[in-house]
């Protein structure tokens, strides 16, 4: 398995552009589906979810091609609904298929997706705002059925805003007789990215970014060229490493309004911000300050996928900080790990209590998911020494070669690759 080395205590410096959403980008190509023909996305990053997402759509007949940051997807030659479960296991995202496949096929089988393990993640809110539009679903051990002769407007009320649930009713119901309104929707930036996009292609909604969804169900749609939004948590990372290495980067092609709830807490450790347009530039020249409470919860306060991140800087932060999860229950797993390298953190339930140490030391430690891997590369560039960090495949999820994108801001990281046996 592939592993990344660090040498740690460098500050980062210089300029960095950020890569598109993949938390816009999966969704995005998903509903292509719902349009017969050759639609084109740009600003797609280059990531292993990226590609089990591309692999699936060419498994139901389509043609996909990714080239450079560019996805040329036909999906006029699809012909099939059934998602192969050896695929949907590698990728929790692959949900997002349900509603589109069911729209244009009238059915699709699937089977319950895998994924980072980072706590109990039900698609329950999704089979009930599909079974509200009128499909029949059948769930057969691990597999699951949904059928509908004709989907209708329905009103849903998700008793949590879950993204995923939203986005895959909003798709559905693009192409159902009638309106549906979808009220406690997620109000993330994806949701609104793939309302942009969905109304490029000649849908009719309005309210994403809000927690009321309306959407008008039309005859048809048709394919179209669209552009993702930068990826805030990608973002939010590299803002992050800035400060934890106390060094000046400037990231490009950023939506700054994304990362205001980031912002907030950073500048409240003392790390120094300024953003101009799509530019911000971090700074962080001296320790930073405790932060007496950080909680995480739904858009647009703090997010689950910086958590970890966060934690890395408070560790190392002059004072005793609190930083609560409130989304998953298994997303403090990278605790441990930070231990292993210093750190002092005590974990209760869901909070863990942060008493900043002077330094971390380099050691051997392991990825236990996406996020929690990102921290750990982080922990890694702030710290006294060499540190090696394992089961990389998780990092590769969500960030583009992270051990080049770093290496543009000097970073001493690279990848070491085993070479098999014979």
């Amino acid at each position: 398995m592939d592993k990344l080395v660090i040498e740690g205590g460098k500050p980062l410096s210089g300029s960095i552009v950020i890569q598109g959403a993949k938390n816009a980008a999966l969704p995005i190509l998903a509903a292509c589906l719902l349009a017969e023909g050759t639609s084109t996305i740009e600003h797609v990053p280059r990531l292993l979810d990226i590609d089990v997402m591309l692999n699936i759509l060419r498994e139901l007949g389509c043609r996909a091609e990714h080239v450079g940051d560019t996805v040329i997807l036909n999906t006029e030659t699809a012909h099939t609904s059934h998602v192969p479960e050896s695929l949907m296991g590698q990728m929790r995202s692959s949900i997002f298929l349900m509603g589109p496949l069911l729209a244009r096929f009238g059915e699709t089988q699937v089977y319950q997706p895998g994924g980072c393990a980072i706590g109990e993640r039900k698609i329950d809110l999704h089979l009930e705002g599909l079974q509200a539009l009128g499909a029949e679903i059948e769930e057969i051990g691990n597999r699951i059925i949904c059928r509908a002769d004709k989907l209708y407007g329905a009103e849903i009320h998700l008793a949590f805003p879950s993204v995923g649930a939203t986005e895959n009713i909003m798709m559905a119901a693009v192409l159902a007789e009638g309106r549906t309104t979808i009220s406690n929707a997620a109000r993330e930036p994806e949701i609104q990215d793939l309302q942009r996009f969905l109304n490029e292609m000649g849908a009719k909604i309005m309210g994403a970014g809000t927690d009321t969804i309306t959407i008008e169900g039309v005859q048809s749609l048709t394919p179209c060229t669209y552009r993702v939004i930068p990826d805030r948590i990608v973002a939010g990372t590299i803002m992050v490493a800035a400060a934890a290495t106390r060094g000046q980067v400037t990231l490009l092609n950023t939506n700054p309004a994304h990362l205001s709830s980031l912002i907030h807490v950073l500048r409240r450790a003392g790390v120094q911000i300024a953003v101009d347009g799509d530019i911000i530039k971090v700074g962080c020249p001296g320790r930073p300050r405790a932060v007496e409470r950080v909680v995480t919860a739904p858009y647009p306060a703090f997010p689950t996928d910086l958590q970890s991140q966060v934690m890395v800087l408070l560790a190392l932060a002059d004072g005793v900080s609190i930083l609560k999860e409130t989304i998953f229950e298994g997303r403090l797993k990278h605790v441990d790990e930070l231990s292993r390298m210093g750190a002092d953190i005590r974990v209760d339930l869901n909070s863990a209590f942060i008493r900043g140490v002077p330094r971390l030391y380099g050691a051997t430690v392991e990825a236990t998911d996406l996020r929690a891997g990102a921290a750990l590369v982080i922990a890694g560039l702030a710290a006294q020494g060499k540190t090696i960090v394992e089961q990389i495949h998780h990092i590769d999820r969500g960030y583009d070669c992270i051990e080049t994108m770093l290496g543009r801001l000097g970073a001493r990281i690279s990848r070491y690759s085993p070479v098999p046996k014979n």
